[in-house]
């Protein structure tokens, strides 16, 4: 009798630390996923961000190309000589060739550091479901 007391108590003890473990199990999992959730949000809000900053960097960035190219057009409307035309032409194309292809840089740029600004809170939160398991 005494050995079946002593066994019932120690299969209570651990039924009671099996129920404590699955508490703080759950806890955890809980807030990570809540942490999960605020992370996506975060996220979100980021990319928002960088999509308008883009945005506006390529409104400006056609602003300036439009303004270069009636510049351009205003000039050859007086040209005096076929190769003065000639000059003017090929130094817009040099002008838009190099500006378009220092604006794709730094639009390329852009995306990067918004989807890694993007990513960041993500893959914060996902370190935290990691050490649930």
């Amino acid at each position: 009798m005494r050995e079946t007391n002593r066994m019932a108590e120690e299969v209570n003890r651990i039924g009671e630390e099996m129920q404590a473990r699955a508490q703080k199990f759950g806890r955890e999992y809980e807030k990570a996923a809540e942490t999960g959730f605020e992370a996506a949000n975060r996220s979100f809000g980021d990319t928002t961000s960088g999509f308008h900053v883009i945005a506006a960097e390529m409104m400006s960035y056609s602003k300036q190309a439009f303004d270069d190219a009636v510049s351009t057009w205003e000039q050859l409307l007086g040209v005096k000589s076929f190769d003065q035309a000639i000059q003017i032409q090929s130094a817009y194309v040099a002008r838009f060739s190099e500006n378009h292809m220092a604006e794709l840089s730094k639009l390329g740029n852009m995306f990067v550091d918004t989807v890694r600004g993007a990513l960041k809170p993500v893959e914060q939160a996902s370190k935290g479901f990691a050490q649930i398991r």
